[in-house]
């Protein structure tokens, strides 16, 4: 497997990956299908601001899932702090492909100014929470009840990454 910056050619597999996780998960909070055509636009935004799209292709070409960052919150004094998600397609997860791309971010992250990455995970999401322990994420605490999906209310684990 290698690790590469996503291209507008992957826009369809990261649509797949993301869409999947809108309809069947609390990885994501949104609700709203995503087009190839939002993907390909979000792939060229991020690349323009600064904030890489990283995918893990398979030996076979396929796209198994993809990492990304981009700003923590509006405002200057924020600037060097970023929020970021991983996600790996369903048929891939437990295979190490989350801990592949949040490494290969990290480091990149770590190849410029920025100083945090924060990571936002739904608070039952124990084995991201793990994922990001292992990787040197401290919890910073929970929000409880700040989202809502599927019927329910979902409390957000906010940790981070001092990156210097």
């Amino acid at each position: 497997m290698k690790i590469r910056p996503a291209t507008s050619a992957d826009a369809t597999a990261i649509t797949a990956i993301y869409n999947d996780l809108v309809e069947t998960s609390t990885a994501v909070w949104k609700t709203k299908l995503f087009t190839v055509e939002d993907r390909i636009a979000w792939i060229k935004e991020r690349n323009e601001g600064g904030c890489p799209v990283l995918i893990a292709e398979l030996p076979d070409g396929t796209v198994a899932g993809f990492a990304t960052y981009g700003p923590w919150r509006a405002g200057d004094g924020y600037c060097h702090t970023v929020e970021h998600t991983v996600h790996v397609e369903a048929s891939h997860r437990g295979q190490g492909i989350g801990k592949q791309l949040l490494t290969a971010l990290i480091d990149y992250a770590k190849g410029t100014d920025l100083h945090v990455l924060i990571a936002g995970i739904e608070a039952e999401n124990q084995a991201s929470i793990k994922l990001h322990a292992k990787l040197g994420f401290i919890e910073c605490g929970t929000m409880h009840q700040v989202g809502t999906k599927f019927g329910r209310w979902l409390d957000l684990t906010i940790m981070q990454l001092t990156l210097d």
